[in-house]
């Protein structure tokens, strides 16, 4: 049944398409704009008018989806920036609308992109405040869906932001906007070179007072069921790579849409030793995402979703 790979093909148990991959964006402020990040080879901080060529180009490979974030011009202590109007991911929101009207376009609905301290919410008295924090995420959500989101994607981890995002969406009359859900989000060291890329390491602390604890899993499924019954339409885990037992078990436990998401620290990993010639980068990016397909994701977020929808695409 190995021998060979028409035999293999026919017996496949976990099948990887390109229609399971959304590619994350990185926007900032200029034209013309194509900033490497250092600790991500091959990633880049796009203006708008590059995020749109990007966007139209993952597209035209086969990849349905991006996910966008925002380095804004300024930032302050209530993130103004995630949901003014012309704000980047605002105006970048609608420069793919406009370059790829079928492409699913997706929100990353955080603060910590846009807060002077770093932080996912309000900071008083060097706390962050939960329940103040969601009006501001509700309307960073209503701002995004306003400017053509499909979909919006709460990342903070605060208690009741995906219940104050619906009922804020409902009420602006952007009910059809759904909501991935990072239901279960790690406190995690693999999210370092994100944080470069995006220009948001916390001031101060970290934030491993609302994102969950490593050695966590029953707590993965309180939290997601929590986004259940708020009105999540998808869920997610993430990282995905060090946490495939508890994608395992919210897909077996909820029948929900599940994304995971293959961060940008899993990416950089695997760029650093085939640089040093230590693996074979296309057949160890090809395993980590069929094995996270393998574990329950429906949906994967990645770095690699455009040299994996190449690969994808001669097979």
């Amino acid at each position: 049944m190995r021998r060979t790979e028409a035999v293999r093909s026919l017996v496949r148990e976990a099948r990887l398409a390109r229609e399971n991959l959304i590619l994350p964006l990185f926007a900032c402020p200029g034209e013309g704009v194509r900033r490497e990040v250092s600790s991500m080879p091959g990633v880049f901080n796009l203006s708008v008018d590059e995020i749109a060529r990007e966007a139209a180009n993952a597209f035209e490979l086969g990849v349905p989806g991006v996910i966008l974030f925002g380095l804004p011009e300024s930032k302050d202590e209530t993130a103004t920036g995630a949901y003014a109007e012309r704000g980047v991911v605002q105006e970048a929101i609608r420069a793919v609308r406009r370059a790829v009207p079928d492409m699913v376009v997706i929100a990353d609905t955080c603060l910590c992109e846009y807060t002077s301290h770093g932080h996912c919410g309000v900071v008083r008295g060097g706390e962050v405040l939960n329940d103040e924090s969601l009006e501001l995420i509700a309307r960073t959500a209503v701002s995004q869906a306003e400017a053509g989101a499909d979909i919006v994607a709460p990342s903070a981890m605060m208690d009741g932001q995906v219940g104050a995002i619906r009922e804020a969406l409902d009420e602006a009359d952007f009910g059809n906007v759904a909501i991935m859900s990072y239901a279960v989000k790690y406190a995690s060291a693999f999210y370092g070179p994100f944080r470069e890329a995006a220009d948001s390491t916390p001031a101060f602390g970290d934030r491993r007072a609302y994102q969950m604890d490593s050695a966590n899993a029953r707590e993965a499924i309180r939290e997601a069921e929590l986004d259940v019954m708020e009105g999540a339409d998808f869920l997610m885990v993430k990282p995905a790579g060090p946490y495939l037992d508890i994608l395992r078990t919210v897909r077996d436990r909820f029948d929900l849409p599940l994304a995971a998401y293959h961060v940008s620290g899993e990416y950089a990993m695997l760029k650093a030793a085939a640089q040093r010639g230590w693996i074979d980068e296309k057949r160890a990016m090809m395993e980590t995402l069929t094995g996270i397909k393998r574990a329950g994701a429906d949906v994967i977020l990645t770095y690699y979703a455009v040299d994996a929808a190449r690969e994808l695409a001669r097979r």
